[in-house]
């Protein structure tokens, strides 16, 4: 089995944390393909920057697709782009945010997700309601900028162990969800230091990939997840085009 992790910002040391932590939980039997997006921002920290990160996205989608992937995941808690990966793909496209809301939601009645910045939060916080979460889950934003987390001279890691210790304090938390990949390789410390489930949205992403894959399902192709209808792309976007981006 292959599995495309895809990080759609452009900072390959992000992609090296998502790489290890996916294949820390793969099957033996699991290849992680993991990419960094070739273009768009260095990182992702609300609407704007999410909505340049598609193209790129969307292009390693299709040629992880074409390379003989057998789903992909969709490395960044915002979701980024799933509805169109979706669409283009005839794999499973799994996105980490509703890969660990759906886990959590397993072993915890009330869970908070900790995410970085203030405008990240209210994204999620959408995503939250869209995926039917709004009763069990809350969302906090630890005013962590993105590529802080990779700087050991920043407070961004004690910024995040206060607000997990707000959540546990204040909202009565059972389990914590961390809000971006580029916190997956803290999940170890932190559920020994709180005691409680701390989940990354990469390692539930690569196990529900997995068990799709071994159900033999993929994303339904009628209705909202149609493949598109291929149309004359202008412009900078002209190589979007969905006939062209799918032979890449």
């Amino acid at each position: 089995m292959r599995i495309l992790v895809v990080n759609p910002n452009t900072t390959a040391g992000m992609t090296a944390t998502i790489t290890d932590s996916a294949a820390r939980v793969a099957n033996a039997g699991t290849e992680v393909m993991a990419v960094t997006s070739s273009m768009g921002p260095a990182s992702i920290e609300g609407y704007y920057d999410e909505a340049f990160a598609v193209p790129g996205l969307l292009m390693e989608i299709a040629k992880g697709e074409k390379a003989g992937a057998d789903a992909a995941i969709i490395a960044c808690f915002d979701d980024t782009g799933l509805d169109a990966a979706r669409a283009l793909a005839n794999i499973p496209v799994i996105g980490i945010c509703e890969a660990a809301l759906a886990s959590t939601a397993f072993i915890a009645q009330r869970f908070t997700i900790v995410t970085t910045m203030e405008r990240s939060r209210l994204p999620i916080e959408h995503l939250v309601h869209r995926y039917g979460m709004a009763a069990h889950a809350k969302v906090r934003a630890a005013d962590i900028p993105v590529l802080s987390l990779a700087d050991p001279d920043s407070n961004a890691r004690d910024r995040l162990r206060n607000e997990i210790a707000t959540a546990l304090r204040d909202d009565k938390a059972e389990a914590i969800v961390l809000g971006c990949a580029g916190m997956a390789d803290l999940t170890a410390d932190l559920r020994a230091e709180f005691g409680v489930p701390v989940v990354d949205g990469v390692a539930a992403a690569v196990k529900q990939a997995e068990a799709l894959v071994t159900l033999g399902l993929s994303t339904a192709k009628r209705g909202a997840y149609a493949s598109p209808v291929s149309k004359p792309y202008k412009g900078m976007l002209e190589d979007f085009e969905p006939r062209k981006l799918t032979a890449l």
